[in-house]
């Protein structure tokens, strides 16, 4: 699901950078921008982040996923 439309950060963006290492919000927004645009999936964003970090408390897994690639679309005139 798409957490932050202006940013287009999905809840499994925000599952790849936990299991990448993010442990502090503020790092996740810096990682994938979530939330810096309006700010109204903040909260949303926030319980995404929670939860990902409440799954992967102790799990050896939660280290070794590689970060998801991000896609650049560059629309060109018609």
């Amino acid at each position: 699901m798409i957490v932050c439309l202006c940013r287009r950060v999905s809840d499994r963006d925000i599952r790849h950078a936990v299991a990448s290492g993010v442990r502090n919000f503020e790092l996740l927004q810096d990682e994938t921008s979530v939330g810096s645009a309006c700010g109204s999936c903040l909260d949303c964003a926030r319980e995404e982040f929670d939860a990902a970090i409440n799954r992967c408390h102790g799990a050896a897994h939660c280290m070794s996923e590689p970060a998801p690639q991000r896609r650049v679309i560059t629309l060109q005139a018609a």
